[in-house]
């Protein structure tokens, strides 16, 4: 005995219901990985400081061989900050998109259902 998705329930159809539990837990699962790569940004950030600030301590006292090791590390410190940055500014904006897609869909449910939106 096969199911009917497409019955319809108090509020829309059971597909529309089970596309949204769907969405929901896609847009909860990129707030959690939102949240992961903010603080991998914020220590990548502070390794960066770190090493901008061993890098002026050794020119300061003059170790050439160190402020060319040093400067080597500042420079693969801010590359990989940048890569965090691009992945976390990547996630912002499907977050961004899935909470679009949920408010789109909602409205062409509402607009089914016969709602105008005026309040």
């Amino acid at each position: 005995m096969a199911s009917d998705l497409r019955r319809r329930t108090g509020h829309g159809s059971a597909v529309h219901a089970a596309e949204f539990i769907v969405s929901s837990a896609r847009l909860g699962e990129l707030h959690e990985c939102s949240a992961l790569l903010r603080r991998t940004r914020m220590r990548a950030a502070e390794i960066v400081d770190e090493a901008r600030t061993l890098l002026a301590e050794a020119e300061q006292h003059g170790h050439a061989d160190r402020v060319r090791a040093l400067r080597e590390q500042l420079d693969q410190a801010r590359r990989s900050y940048s890569k965090v940055l691009d992945a976390y500014v990547t996630i912002c904006g499907k977050i961004t998109e899935e909470r679009q897609a949920i408010i789109r869909a909602q409205v062409e449910l509402d607009r089914r259902s016969g709602l105008s939106g005026v309040a």
